[in-house]
C-alpha cells in the first residue's frame, strides 16, 4: 500500500536492484522490485538512501535509479512563445565564455578563490541539447524554455506563479489531495 502524499523522485530500474539496510555492502537486505517508485532521501557518494512507496526505506546504488520527471510549476496564463532561439543561445554562449575565462584565470593563478566567486556571482546558464530537442535557461525570465530548432516555448519556471494578481482563478488549476490549490 502506498503511503499518503508519497511523491516519488525515482523508480527502480527494470531489472530490480539489490538493497542494503545501511550504506555498507556487508548488510544486504531484500532486493527492490523492478520499477518500484521511490523517493531519494539522501546521497553518500554512490549510495542512495530511498523511501519506498510502502514506507520501507533502504540503501541502494544511487547511480542506477531512474529519475521521474516532475511536472513544471502551474501557470495562470497561456504558454508564451519566443519565435527565435538565437538571441537566448547567444546569451548562453556569452555567459559560458565569461565563466570559462574566469576558470582559466583561476586555474592559471591570476584569480584567487574569492575573486573567482565575485566574478561568477549571479551567473546562471543552462543548456541541454538532445538531437533536435533543446532546453535553455532564460535568466531574465527565470524559466526553462524548450526549443525544436526554430522556436522556443516556456517549459518550466523557477518560481511559483504570482498569486496576488487579483485576476481570479485561471480556467484550470492544480488541486492537491487536501483540496487546496
Amino acid at each position: 500500500m502506498t503511503t499518503p502524499d508519497f511523491r516519488p523522485t525515482h523508480v527502480v530500474p527494470q531489472q530490480g536492484m539489490p538493497a542494503w539496510s545501511a550504506p555498507d555492502p556487508a548488510r544486504p537486505t531484500v532486493p527492490l522490485d523492478p520499477l518500484l517508485p521511490v523517493r531519494l532521501l539522501e546521497r553518500r557518494g554512490d549510495w542512495g538512501h530511498v523511501l519506498c512507496a510502502n514506507g520501507w526505506d533502504a540503501w541502494v546504488d544511487g547511480r542506477y535509479l531512474v529519475a521521474v520527471p516532475q511536472d513544471p510549476p502551474a501557470s495562470d496564463g497561456p504558454p508564451t512563445t519566443a519565435a527565435d532561439p538565437r538571441p537566448l543561445l547567444a546569451q548562453a554562449q556569452e555567459a559560458l565564455a565569461r565563466y570559462r575565462a574566469a576558470v582559466e584565470e583561476l586555474a592559471g593563478g591570476a584569480l584567487d578563490g574569492e575573486s573567482f566567486r565575485r566574478r561568477t556571482q549571479g551567473l546562471r546558464i543552462g543548456v541541454v541539447v538532445d538531437g533536435e530537442a533543446m532546453w535553455l535557461y532564460d535568466p531574465a525570465q527565470g524559466c526553462w524554455v524548450y526549443g525544436d530548432g526554430t522556436r522556443l516555448s516556456t517549459y518550466a519556471a523557477d518560481h511559483a506563479p504570482d498569486a496576488g494578481s487579483g485576476r481570479g482563478h485561471a480556467p484550470t488549476r492544480v488541486v492537491t489531495s487536501d483540496g487546496g490549490s
